[in-house]
């Protein structure tokens, strides 16, 4: 019996730390084989090469695809989406995949996705029918819903929307928020543990802050990351963990307001990726998230910690 072929798609830290069970699963199955695509942010120094983090985890990478601009313009993103057409085009002919998995709502993955439409292979999305009003990932997330052959949603609301985006009802399906599967199955790292590996100590009080680029109001992003970082400026017995934007237009802005802010406040520190472990390890141990990553809507609320959504558009 021939093994069915799952190739699963990555292209962020945030994202291989989601579908890491998965993948385990996938792998360990007698009926199916796993391919692993590894992509974007991946494979670029400046977000700390974490294509490196999935190959020590144990797993296979089968095709790497460089489709990154140095440059963060709204061209250069351009660009680089149809660059990853043209990369997962040329990989999905050479692996023949029985089916394309992607989780998110990134350019990379409308790259996979739309490749993988022409090549007629179906594709199965992670984590559809929500919204981030005010952000390019609605219209992406949406996009590739209408690709997609299988859904797999976190919530009764949003079974309800890929329907009402005339998806047919018997290929949605609720599974729940992957980030809850992931800490539920995770052996998460003590504190003493977690400050030795990641060269920090733990304070009074501590926060955790990811604030990524507003990807259609970008004339505001640096206005806004600046006031907020005023405030944090003014915490007393605080220590301030700050994780990098992702590849969106504009990131480079925040990446040296964030270098800028630790040279003149020695309780902060930095990281370009913890690791999907380190991250959820870290969160457990923070008082309050602050930013617009979807991890404190999703993750923290699991941990019972606060979240204060640091966004110009606050509905998500």
């Amino acid at each position: 019996m021939n093994k069915r072929k799952i190739c699963v798609v990555t292209g962020t830290r945030a994202e291989y730390g989601l579908l890491y069970w998965l993948l385990n699963g996938i792998k360990d199955s007698n009926n199916l084989e796993l391919q692993i695509i590894v992509t974007g942010m991946h494979l670029s120094t400046g977000f700390g090469h974490t294509y490196k983090e999935i190959e020590n985890d144990g797993f296979r990478i089968d095709k790497k695809i460089d489709m990154l601009l140095s440059s963060d313009s709204s061209s250069a993103i351009t660009k680089s989406t149809g660059l990853g057409m043209i990369g997962f085009a040329d990989a999905y002919e050479e692996l023949c995949p029985n089916i394309i998995i992607l989780l998110g709502d990134r350019f990379e993955m409308l790259s996979a996705a739309t490749a993988g439409l022409f090549a007629g292979i179906p594709i199965g999305h992670i984590h559809r029918g929500e919204t981030t009003v005010g952000s390019l990932d609605e219209s992406i997330r949406h996009s590739i819903t209408k690709m997609a052959w299988w859904h797999f949603v976190a919530a009764e609301k949003y079974k309800n929307r890929v329907i009402q985006l005339g998806e047919d009802p018997n290929r949605v399906f609720l599974v729940g928020g992957m980030g809850v599967d992931c800490i539920r199955k995770s052996k998460l790292l003590d504190r003493v543990s977690l400050e030795k590996k990641l060269g920090f100590k733990f304070n009074k009080k501590n926060l955790l802050v990811t604030y990524h680029p507003e990807t259609i109001e970008k004339q505001y992003s640096q206005k806004f990351f600046k006031a907020l970082l005023d405030v944090l400026r003014k915490l007393d017995d605080t220590q301030i963990v700050f994780t990098y934007p992702n590849a969106d237009s504009g990131n480079n802005i925040i990446k040296i307001m964030i270098e800028d802010f630790i040279s003149s406040n020695q309780n902060s520190i930095a990281f370009k990726s913890m690791g999907h472990l380190n991250y959820l390890s870290t969160l457990s141990f923070m008082d309050a998230v602050i930013g617009n990553s979807s991890s404190g809507l999703i993750e923290a609320p699991t941990f019972k910690i606060a979240t204060i959504n640091a966004t110009i558009n606050p509905i998500n």
